[in-house]
């Protein structure tokens, strides 16, 4: 037995003609300890505009390490459920104490779990996918010659069945009202608790300027994503409609442009506009109105709280539930998160217009000179 790992490195996925590298399944192909590999769902119904489930379920095998979150918007009400254990050798155990994620048909249908407890949310949903699963492209930025992103990424939409309870009280989750879409993302990014930056602590920290939105409409959906540093310039982007039929490439719309408007005094984004460039054809050209938003930044691990972030020990298993009003999360907090929000899309293609529902993700942490942030702690004019 090797000195560098405690028991058996073997899996069953070991059994399976699947490796990547001259390792075991449970050995990634790198040491950096900010490898990942994670999941990411989001749910609502498209009848009503002031409920908003996100869910996400992820591995670090460098860490040795697996947590998971739920994070419901209702109303005012900001409640998450996060749970973290101790990675075992099998990579397909998905589970984090009451979560759990188990894949029914490859690429086309996951179930995601919250099991019952002294928390205030619980469900049972099977997500059932409406377009073909569309890689994005790869997503890469290094700071002096350390790599700081580096990662894959996928998206499909779809629809959602089972049950979702909030304070006790079970709601039936139909396909016929309830949409959605996941991700599955792996790779190299920040997590867990800070390292000591060296000579990046002069350099400064890098900004982080993100538009990620997924548009489900009638007869396709449309997948947007785009990065800029703190000039402007593009570290990844991509603007794609995506077609049901899996025969069918998607369409590349063009290049992505965005007009933000913020609350004076912070960085909320209030709307947005994307207009999608491509050259000898007509702009394309997608409205943005927030119906909710969902601060996935507080309190489910993506780096604000200094006692729980993705990737950090929490001991064997450790479940909690909290809850409280998203109208006293701070505004000085709230510039530093990354906001899901649940929108609705008037998309204008040639004079043809068109309404559809999904995800606005965006983040303006950090200087940013079209909108006029000069440091970390600017706020809007």
């Amino acid at each position: 037995m090797n000195a560098d790992f405690a028991g058996n490195p073997l899996s069953p996925m070991d059994d399976y003609p699947v490796h990547q590298v001259a390792e075991p399944i449970r050995r990634v192909g790198t040491s950096d300890r900010n490898f990942y590999d994670r999941y990411y769902f989001n749910c609502y119904p498209s009848a009503e505009t002031d409920l908003f489930l996100i869910v996400g379920l992820g591995q670090y095998p460098n860490l040795g390490v697996a947590d998971a979150f739920a994070v419901l918007r209702r109303g005012d009400d900001h409640i998450v459920v996060r749970g973290s254990r101790a990675l075992g050798p099998d990579r397909s155990d998905t589970t984090v104490g009451p979560f759990r994620v188990e894949v029914l048909e490859g690429l086309q249908r996951l179930r995601i779990v919250l099991e019952p407890g002294e928390y205030d949310l619980s469900f049972d949903l099977t997500f059932d996918a409406a377009v073909p699963a569309t890689l994005e492209p790869r997503h890469f930025r290094r700071q002096l010659e350390r790599v700081t992103f580096d990662t894959s990424r996928f998206v499909q939409t779809g629809t959602w069945t089972g049950e979702l309870t909030i304070d006790g009280a079970p709601r039936s989750v139909t396909p016929d009202s309830w949409r959605g879409n996941r991700d599955r993302s792996w790779g190299v990014r920040p997590v867990g608790e800070s390292e000591p930056p060296g000579r990046r602590a002069v350099d400064g920290i890098q900004n982080f300027f993100w538009i990620y939105s997924v548009m489900q409409f009638d007869d396709y959906s449309i997948c947007v994503v785009l990065q800029e540093d703190e000039r402007g310039r593009r570290i990844v982007e991509e603007a794609v409609r995506i077609w049901p039929d899996d025969g069918r490439e998607p369409e590349w719309l063009g290049r992505p442009e965005h007009e933000l408007k913020f609350e004076p005094g912070t960085r909320d984004v209030t709307a947005a506009s994307l207009t999608f460039h491509r050259p000898g054809r007509e702009t394309v050209s997608v409205t943005c109105e927030f119906l909710v938003s969902n601060f996935i930044g507080i309190g489910t691990g993506y780096g604000l709280e200094a006692d729980w972030r993705h990737g950090m020990w929490q001991g064997e298993l450790v479940v909690q539930g909290l809850r409280k009003q998203a109208s006293e999360i701070e505004p000085g907090l709230r510039m530093f998160c990354p906001v899901d929000n649940l929108t609705r899309f008037r998309l204008d293609d040639g004079g043809d217009t068109v309404v559809g529902t999904g995800l606005f993700e965006v983040a303006a942490i950090g200087p940013h000179a079209r909108y006029g942030f000069d440091s970390f702690t600017d706020t809007a004019r």
